[in-house]
C-alpha cells in the first residue's frame, strides 16, 4: 500500500511538472571574439571576431526554476597570430543547463553546461616555416572539438534573450609539430561573446 502511494505521489509531482514545462523555441545569434591558448606560449595568439546563428530550443519548468538550452549554431573560431588569420567554420551543438529567477518583464538567468562542434570550413593545415624556428612546418586544425560554456543573461518580455557567454575548449582545436615531441604544442580556443535569441 505503501508502495502504490508513493507511486502515486511521484506520478501527481511529474503531471504537474508537466503541467507547468514551458517549451520555446526561437533563433540565436551573436559576436564571438576568440583566440586559442597555446601549451608554452610558442604561438602568439591573439583576438579574431566572428559570428553565429542558429535555431535553439529551450525546456523550462515554469517561469522560475531550472531547464535546458539546446541549439544548432554555425560558428566562426579562430584566433590571430604574426603570421596570418586562422579562421574556422564549425557546427556547434552547446546543451546548457539554465536558472532563471522567475521576474516579470526582464527576467535574469545563468547557465552552463558542455559544448561539441565539428569544423566544416576553413583551412585544416597551414604552412608555418620560416616564421617560428621551434616548430615544424605546418599548424594543422582538429575536425572535433569539445568544451564548456558558462553564460548570464536576461529574458525581455519572453520574447528576446540577451547574454554574455564564456567557452573553453576541453579537447585541443589545433596542432603544431616539434621534431623532438609531436605532441609537444597543442592549443586550445577560448571565446567570449554576445547572444541574442529572439523566441518565437
Amino acid at each position: 500500500m505503501r508502495r502504490i502511494k508513493l507511486v502515486l505521489i511521484a506520478a501527481t509531482l511529474l503531471v504537474a511538472s508537466a503541467a507547468e514545462a514551458q517549451f520555446s523555441f526561437g533563433v540565436k545569434g551573436g559576436v564571438n571574439i576568440t583566440k586559442a591558448k597555446f601549451d608554452g606560449d610558442v604561438l602568439k595568439s591573439d583576438n579574431i571576431t566572428g559570428y553565429y546563428l542558429g535555431p535553439m530550443m529551450e525546456f523550462m519548468l515554469g517561469r522560475g526554476g531550472f531547464g535546458l538550452d539546446l541549439a544548432l549554431l554555425y560558428s566562426q573560431k579562430g584566433f590571430e597570430s604574426e603570421l596570418r588569420t586562422v579562421r574556422n567554420s564549425y557546427i556547434e551543438v552547446p546543451a546548457n543547463l539554465k536558472f532563471k529567477l522567475g521576474l516579470p518583464l526582464v527576467n535574469p538567468y545563468i547557465s552552463a553546461g558542455p559544448y561539441i562542434d565539428f569544423r566544416i570550413a576553413g583551412d585544416k593545415v597551414w604552412d608555418i616555416s620560416g616564421k617560428y624556428e621551434s616548430i615544424a612546418q605546418q599548424l594543422k586544425s582538429k575536425s572535433f572539438g569539445a568544451g564548456l560554456n558558462f553564460a548570464v543573461g536576461a529574458d525581455v518580455f519572453d520574447r528576446l534573450q540577451v547574454g554574455l557567454n564564456y567557452s573553453i575548449a576541453l579537447t585541443d582545436n589545433y596542432k603544431t609539430f616539434d621534431a623532438n615531441d609531436p605532441d609537444s604544442y597543442r592549443g586550445k580556443i577560448v571565446a567570449a561573446s554576445l547572444s541574442v535569441a529572439f523566441i518565437f
